[in-house]
């Protein structure tokens, strides 16, 4: 018998585990929103995966701000440096 389960599947399942886990990290509760109404996890996937060079894309869930990279997923965080305090 033979998987029937498409190759291209797995990656999405793992891009879409990263970004749970990146916002139950950064302690956003799965119950609190409903990913497929913030961002399209396939589509997401295809463009990592279909770049050539570094590429980045940013996207924001529940006013969690999030960059996706085809290595990880990581909440931005903004820099404070623009108020140093002089």
């Amino acid at each position: 018998m033979h998987n029937s389960a498409p190759a291209s599947s797995q990656p999405s399942s793992n891009l879409l585990i990263d970004i749970i886990e990146t916002l139950e990290t950064y302690g956003l509760d799965r119950d609190d929103y409903q990913l497929q109404d913030w961002v399209d996890v396939e589509a997401l996937e295809q463009v990592l995966a279909s770049s050539k060079g570094d590429i980045s894309v940013r996207f924001t869930v529940r006013d969690v701000q999030l960059v996706a990279t085809p290595d990880e997923v990581q909440v931005l965080v903004e820099s404070s440096s623009d108020s140093d305090g002089s």
